[in-house]
């Protein structure tokens, strides 16, 4: 039955992509998406429920019985699309450079396939919001309680490590723990000539900057994974003026969860002893990002068979636990449930290029790919649930 579907309906899947890829929107701005998304839901039958926060939607396929939760996320990333092809991003400064444009053309797919036959149960479509965002938008999905009581929930994510037709499976950790890092420095200022009467705040930012991923790596153990990179400096205006602010940003990811626990604090602790000798005032704000995505051992085991049985026993391939950060984490504190790698790189592509990148891109055979397996998944969990 799903390839009938597909052999009706995939070039529409792909077109829908094309054309969120030319209207991106970031996080709580996918008005467009949303009501795109929601159009095409309701000309099946259904009845899409727009969240509270105005962007992103809920939409049940089926009646009663157990609830099985699918969930693709829907905004774009502040980049420059430097694709040179006819679906290139239209809006400045903004691209689907992440692939959230496939996730949700595979969900789209996949819930109105699902609508198309008698299912045992319902299976809940979550276009969820902000995912790029801290905090991000699988907050505002749990606090309009759609993950309460559900049997499970299974996701996709593009990989572009992987070729089309292959999915990554891990049990327990497939993602870290990312959190958002800020180190603002103030100090009276001076003349460059005569730091010793003043606060050298550059010296003292750059002890930071250097110091702190040191001593995280001597006090952490370092089967914790954690890793603290800085995307953003800032201190001063003239090179022979001591400023009197300078700032680091960045981010904190971490592979064991309780090492993400204890993070801000230790965080707080080392910043204060790097700076004191300097007589630098430390302000660190320390945002909580997401936990590690904890794949559940029966849900992963679903989803393989899942994809042995959609695409073949040669489909499903081990991955490993990477330093991304997914707020997928979120919601398998409320439901077991796993998230899966989806090839999307071209077959013969030696160097593809990686998530977040101006040039990213898909192979869209992958769309097709991604519904067999919400499908099968989406039955199967039904079936057993």
């Amino acid at each position: 039955m799903i390839d009938a579907w597909l052999a009706e309906h995939e070039a529409e899947l792909i077109a829908v992509r094309r054309a969120l890829h030319q209207r991106p929107e970031l996080g709580r701005l996918e008005h467009e998406t949303t009501a795109l998304i929601a159009q095409r839901l309701s000309v099946a039958g259904l009845s899409p429920k727009v969240l509270a926060s105005g962007t992103g939607l809920v939409c049940d396929v089926g009646s009663e019985g157990p609830v099985v939760v699918l969930r693709a996320d829907i905004d774009a990333l502040p980049m420059q699309d430097e694709k040179d092809v006819p679906y290139r991003s239209q809006v400045p400064g903004v691209c689907h450079a992440c692939g959230h444009d496939v996730h949700t053309a595979v969900l789209l797919g996949a819930g109105l396939a699902l609508a198309a036959r008698g299912l045992p149960g319902r299976v809940r479509l979550v276009f969820q919001p902000a995912e790029e965002q801290m905090p991000g938008g699988a907050l505002d999905v749990l606090a309009e309680g759609y993950l309460d009581g559900v049997a499970a929930i299974f996701g996709l994510h593009c990989d572009p490590s992987l070729e089309v037709g292959r999915v990554g499976l891990k049990t327990g950790p497939i993602t870290a723990a990312a959190d958002a890092v800020e180190v603002r420095l103030t100090g009276p200022g001076g003349h460059t000539s005569r730091p010793h009467n003043t606060v050298d705040l550059v010296h003292a930012l750059a002890t930071v900057a250097t110091g702190l991923p040191d001593a995280l790596s001597r006090l952490v153990d370092p089967r914790a994974g954690l890793c603290l990179v800085w995307g953003h400096v800032s201190a001063g205006v003239a090179r022979n003026a001591i400023p009197r602010e300078g700032v680091l940003s960045g981010t904190l990811r971490v592979l064991d969860k309780t090492a993400w626990q204890e993070a801000p604090d230790l965080v707080e602790r080392l910043v204060q002893g790097l700076v004191a000798p300097y007589g630098a005032r430390a302000t660190v704000t320390y945002e909580r990002g997401v936990p590690p995505v904890v794949n559940d051992p029966a849900a992963t085991a679903l989803l393989t068979a899942a994809v042995r049985t959609a695409l073949g026993p040669g489909a499903a391939v081990p991955t490993l636990q990477s330093l991304g950060g997914e707020d997928f984490a979120w919601y398998l504190d409320h439901a077991p449930g796993a998230m899966a790698r989806l090839g999307v790189r071209p077959p013969g592509t030696e160097r593809p290029v990686d998530l977040h990148q101006p040039a990213f891109d898909v192979d869209e055979a992958a769309i097709a790919v991604g519904v067999r397996v919400l499908v099968a998944a989406a039955t199967a969990a039904l079936e057993t649930a």
